[in-house]
């Protein structure tokens, strides 16, 4: 059968440019061009050319052309009725073909040349749809994921020859679609950028020539094609299960071949079985360094028990290490015991897709954004891929996109819908109840501890277990965002009455739609005026803020213990008892002005389906708002709770009453920390980082554990830490000791400046003014860091698309704080040069800080905070950095402390004794040396 485009010539082209700008004097510096023929890479072109102005430096350190490279190099009207000739009566293709072909043809017009006005592709919209799951559409990112070879990243000559590679393999992996997936595509890509809808219609138009059969593994309901699920079979309970291997020659027998025998991982492995099968102990505290294979050792002492018919529950922070523990860490469990046991990770609902939402969303009438166009056909390809419908698999940093409200699964149990059979989320519930081992979040776990999922008397493993209480209580953490609620009014308002197709506009005319719509008018401003009463009654409480830090743009964040924010709590529950009443009056109208909409959709216009479906996105924000103010309620309804809650106002425009909005926080989230133990048995909490030197009193009040009914423990490395971490701390007279000082941000950015060898460097902060400095001067000084992209928080990217870039970038410096310190894991690659630039004491003008410190007060006395909070809490963060660089023994890594407090202050030496080697002494010069050359360390 003949293949498609085997009669189509594809040019495709990429251009390296001096800039952006065609229209303000950038030019062309190198013409790239491979040319496909009967779906062969039959030739390519390649031509320097002379812009006639300076390569800026930035453009030169992408792409290694100099200036000199182009002196003697001719300009592009030499080459401009070649370049025609050559495009003529091809297709023309680029990756990012809205910047290539516009700019040649700018060229060419201006060379005096007709501009090219054939059929043009895009290759970045193509890749994103043919492989949804991968991580990034960087041309570099995706031929290193499809294994093309790519030479010379960013010379057009090279770049044009993988984008021709790219494309063949995005045209292969469409045309093996199934023709239902295949039709729909069609239908949808008219939307897509130029012409690039052609290769889907040309696929299409092929593919139904012949009948294809649909593979067994797949399945059709309604227009979407579905891999089939499959739900094991509860095990059967007479399965043998197996005895615990007790003496080291039987560990030894099982791990031959996939596990090292190592003597700090089989101690840990033992005290652990013990802890298991003793009849009194019920918690367990255990610190394990990275390295000693502690997720291992902690599966493996609670498997063999799994047979009486008990689950395993084990919580970690990240979504990356629950993958880790569920594609890695299980695996090997079961290659080794030789058991049968099924695990499964336990998630939210929002993290699955409807596939009822998903099919309707195909079906709008109205054109969707691009964004929402590609995600819609790149899920389209993945559903004949995906065993879980897990959205986390296609590996987004942002679910902001209007499609996931739409999309993601509600939770509710999907019974006599189209795809009620085949629904994810029912499917995987189905999983989890039949599962051994469950895998979830410490947040997750927090809020649904008493669910029946977990089975009987489950036992629980709390891993990084030093994050687990502030995750618990962040998780219990909620606000009301006053300013968005009143923004949602108004824009229900101008829907109703104010737009050129109102409801107003378009049925005003007619009697029922006019009693409904004056009633409206009148309940939506009252609504709004109610809203504005309490923003204004809490911001005239802002001199009784315990604390006041101020934000850029004239907008600060204030913090209230809850007696001094609502010191009247009686009105303030009138006027938000008002607001709820107001809410309520204005859902029910809008719901009855549906009702009718509903009643006459027959005669309505496709336009009107549109207002319907932004009318009751209207009334689900009602819902949403009036869920909030009830939680707000709730909390002035119990004076315990106030106790234990502190409220941080955020106020946008510190002069405006209407920028108030309020933000509610756990600060002593014990009672629920000890009610979800009480569901629970045999807890482990395992951490790298529990103990100070051999004290875990700080972590075991931390968690509220009985110190008298708890259990400790440490593990020792199965490997000589020492040969794989290296740890220097600046002690220099001439370098600048104070933290705060400007003199230390340009010391900062002139030492980053030095790095050469190390592939991914982690520079650690305290501060985002800061790091906005330093990365304005590293940017000001780009050629000395050319080889490196250089990522920042909050300039380049949310924290998880920074992430990301750092695991896949072959060489990175990331400046980061906060959670960059410990929160975020990092996919693929780790770090092996790790910065600190200050201690990470918390700043004390920070609400959250503040009103945690108001509360210690109470119960320990303002003279020992610094002892019993403070410094723990630092201790802890900077163990957490040097954390970063050795997660297993096959990474190397070095950690670099520039503050010289750890050397100049009592507390410096409870900092570098927490480290799990000596730190070196050096000076700036000898630092030099160490940032210079990486083989040195190794």
């Amino acid at each position: 059968m003949k293949k498609a485009f085997t009669d189509d010539v594809f040019a495709v082209v990429d251009l390296e440019t001096t800039g952006t700008q065609r229209n303000q004097g950038d030019h062309i510096i190198q013409f790239g061009c491979a040319i496909i023929k009967k779906r062969k890479v039959v030739k390519t072109y390649s031509f320097l050319i002379n812009p006639h102005r300076e390569i800026p430096q930035a453009v030169e350190n992408l792409t290694h052309i100099s200036n000199e490279d182009v002196a003697k190099a001719h300009d592009f009207s030499y080459y401009a009725s070649k370049i025609r000739k050559i495009l003529e009566n091809t297709i023309f293709v680029a990756h990012n073909v809205n910047f290539d072909l516009p700019f040649l043809n700018y060229e060419l017009v201006n060379a005096g040349l007709e501009p090219l006005t054939g059929k043009a592709v895009d290759t970045v919209e193509l890749a994103q749809i043919a492989f949804p799951t991968f991580p990034s559409y960087k041309l570099r990112d995706l031929t290193a994921r499809l294994r093309i070879k790519h030479l010379n990243p960013h010379r057009a000559d090279s770049d044009a020859l993988v984008t021709a590679k790219l494309l063949l393999k995005a045209i292969k992996k469409l045309e093996n679609l199934p023709q239902a997936t295949l039709n729909t595509l069609t239908s949808l890509s008219k939307g897509l950028l130029r012409d690039t809808d052609y290769i889907f219609y040309e696929i299409g138009q092929v593919a139904r020539q012949t009948k294809r059969p649909l593979p067994k593994d797949l399945i059709q309901v309604k227009h979407l094609i579905l891999k089939k699920q499959n739900v094991a079979s509860r095990r059967n309970d007479v399965a043998s299960p197996g005895s615990f291997p007790q003496s080291d020659e039987e560990k030894k027998e099982l791990f031959k071949k996939n596990l090292r025998f190592r003597r700090g991982q089989v101690s840990l492995i033992n005290r652990l079985h013990d802890f298991v099968y003793s009849d009194s102990d019920n918690s367990l505290v255990v610190e394990a360094p990275n390295g000693s294979g502690k997720t291992f050792s902690y599966l493996m002492a609670y498997a063999y028990e799994l047979y009486s018919g008990r689950k395993l529950v084990v919580a970690t922070p990240t979504k990356v290490l629950q993958e880790q523990i569920l594609k890695q860490e299980i695996p090997q469990l079961l290659r080794v015991t030789h058991l049968d046991l099924d695990a499964q990770i336990v998630k939210s609902s929002s993290h699955y897709l409807d596939l009822d939402g998903f099919y309707n969303s195909l079906y709008q009438t109205d054109n969707p954004i691009q964004q929402t166009l590609i995600l819609q056909m790149g899920i389209l390809i993945w559903l004949t891929e995906t065993e879980t419908g897990d959205l986390d698999e296609l590996q987004l940093t942002n679910y902001q996109a209007p499609l996931f409200a739409a999309i993601e699964h509600p939770g509710d149990a999907r019974i006599g819908t189209a795809f009620a059979e085949y629904d994810f989320w029912n499917l995987a519930r189905s999983r989890q109840e039949q599962a051994d081992i469950l895998i979830t979040n410490h947040a997750y776990l927090a809020n649904h501890y008493m669910d029946s999922i977990w089975g009987q008397n489950p036992f629980l493993v709390v891993d990084e277990a030093h994050r687990f209480v502030e995750n618990v209580a962040s998780s219990r953490n909620d606000s009301l965002q006053f300013e968005s609620f009143w923004g949602m009014c108004s824009h229900l308002r101008n829907l109703l009455f104010y737009a050129e197709d109102s409801a107003k506009a378009r049925f005003g005319n007619n009697l029922e739609f006019k009693l409904i719509l004056d009633k409206l008018e009148k309940d939506t401003n009252d609504l709004i005026h109610s809203i504005n009463k309490i923003q204004e009654a809490l911001y005239d409480n802002r001199k009784f803020a315990t604390s006041w830090e101020e934000k850029r743009q004239n907008a600060i964040s204030l913090g209230f213990q809850g007696q001094d924010l609502f010191n009247s709590i009686k009105h303030f529950k009138h006027l938000l008892n008002l607001m709820q009443d107001n809410i309520e009056i204005v859902r029910q109208e809008t719901n009855q002005l549906l009702f009718l909409l509903y009643h006459q959709q027959k005669n309505l216009l496709t336009s009107d389906d549109v207002l319907i479906r932004d009318l009751q996105e209207e009334i689900d924000q009602l819902d949403y708002y009036s869920e909030q103010n009830y939680l707000l309620l709730d909390q002035l309804s119990d004076p315990k709770k106030l106790d234990h809650e502190g409220f941080v106002l955020e106020i946008s425009n510190e002069d405006d009453p209407l920028s108030t909005n309020l933000t509610w926080l756990t600060l002593d989230p014990e009672e629920e920390v000890k009610q979800l133990y009480h569901y629970f048995d045999k807890k482990l909490f395992i951490s790298a980082t529990l103990a100070e030197q051999d004290d875990f009193s700080y972590t075991i009040k931390k968690l509220y554990l009985d110190p008298k009914k708890t259990l400790t423990y440490r593990a020792k490395p199965s490997f000589k830490v020492e040969k794989h971490l290296k740890v220097y701390a600046l002690s220099d007279n001439n370098a600048p000791e104070d933290p705060n000082s400007p003199e230390y941000e340009t010391f900062i950015s002139t030492l980053l400046t030095q790095i050469k060898d190390y592939k991914h460097v982690l520079v650690l902060f305290t501060n985002l003014d800061v790091i906005r400095d330093v990365f304005s001067r590293l940017s000001e000084n780009s050629n000395a860091l050319k080889d490196y992209e250089i990522l920042a928080q909050g300039l380049t990217g949310s924290n998880e698309k920074i992430a990301k870039r750092f695991g896949i970038a072959e060489k990175a410096i990331l400046l980061g704080a906060n959670s960059f310190w410990e929160g975020i894991d990092f996919k693929h690659n780790g770090v092996d040069l790790a910065i600190v630039t200050r201690l990470p004491f918390e700043s004390p003008d920070q609400p959250e800080v503040k009103l945690r410190t108001e509360c210690l007060k109470k119960q320990v006395g303002a003279d020992k905070i610094f002892e019993v909070d403070t410094l723990p809490r630092a201790i802890l963060r900077f163990r957490q950095g040097c954390g970063r660089l050795i997660r297993n023994e096959r990474d190397h890594g070095v950690f670099v402390v520039l503050d010289q407090r750890v050397w100049n202050k009592s507390y410096g030496e409870h900092f570098l004794s927490g480290l799990p080697v000596s730190a070196k002494k050096v000076s700036k010069q000898q630092l030099l040396n160490v940032l210079r050359n990486s083989k040195q360390n190794e």
